[in-house]
């Protein structure tokens, strides 16, 4: 059986698929294509248009950018290693959140995000996903909600939200930057 490696279109995609719970009939009858199409899509057998990126991206709630391969990789270093100048962005960039991937690919059981929450932005809505996620401060500072607990989280402190409900606000005058490991990816 042929896989698609690690770090193509095909894999990300149906890493996402999967982590959303959907088959490929559940996302081919979303996009209106078949499940032939959709399959080779996945194996790296056929290459969506821009407009296909473009409804695969809202059907998995991610960034058209996310599925762009912005950069060239080393072929040595590819599925391996993440080039900080590499990082691709990942999710909306709503509320004054931005998101870069770490991890090399979206294959994994967890994925690891570089996220920068910038000074005065909060999220929109309490967010519960069926995850577990661990998250450590590199600098800033993050007020965070998990279920009926509020944290102000500093440099070098570190948290975990397991499928509680959670918010964030940085209502302060600096970015907070933070990396988060998520289990199952998400993005």
């Amino acid at each position: 059986m042929l896989h698609a490696s690690p770090s193509t279109l095909g894999a990300d995609l149906r890493a996402l698929r999967k982590s959303r719970g959907l088959t490929l009939t559940d996302l081919s009858d979303v996009l209106g294509r078949s499940v032939g199409w959709l399959s080779q899509v996945e194996r790296d057998k056929s290459e969506p248009s821009i407009t296909d990126l473009r409804h695969l991206a809202a059907a998995l709630d991610v960034s058209v950018s996310m599925l762009a391969q912005s950069k060239a990789v080393d072929a040595h270093e590819e599925g391996f290693v993440v080039r900080s100048g590499s990082r691709r962005p990942i999710g909306s960039r709503m509320s004054g959140l931005v998101e870069e991937l770490l991890s090399p690919d979206l294959t994994d059981d967890f994925e690891m995000v570089y996220s920068t929450f910038e000074p005065g932005s909060e999220i929109g809505e309490t967010v519960t996903r069926p995850t577990q996620e661990v998250g450590y401060l590199i600098s800033g500072k993050l007020d965070l909600t998990v279920g009926p607990r509020t944290f102000t989280i500093l440099p070098g402190d570190s948290f975990r939200i397991r499928g509680e409900p959670f918010r964030w606000a940085n209502p302060y005058l600096a970015p907070a930057i933070a990396i988060w490991v998520i289990a199952p990816p998400v993005y």
